[in-house]
């Protein structure tokens, strides 16, 4: 199983919210998922998202690849980062 880091959208039309999440890579963008992580209001900054950093390091430690997007929201919250010093010293 393919696991992805990726955005599910929710919030009304104009009026779009995301939900941070792991999920199989097979599934629509919508559709099931393994677990919430966070979430993300576009019309804000990118250091304004919600993202909890022990479910996030536990998805990228597992093998999980995150989406581009997601991937910017990471590094501006510092999680990328903290992520590659982990792999890096072996934890």
């Amino acid at each position: 199983m393919a696991v992805k880091i990726r955005l599910t959208r929710v919030g009304r039309t104009h009026d779009p919210h995301y939900r941070i999440v792991a999920a199989d890579s097979r599934y629509a963008r919508d559709g099931r998922i393994i677990e919430q992580i966070g979430h993300y209001d576009p019309k804000k900054d990118l250091k304004e998202a919600v993202i909890d950093r022990e479910l996030a390091l536990k998805w990228l430690g597992n093998g999980a690849q995150p989406s581009a997007t997601v991937k910017a929201l990471f590094r501006a919250q510092g999680i990328n980062e903290e992520f590659l010093k982990s792999k890096k010293s072996g934890k």
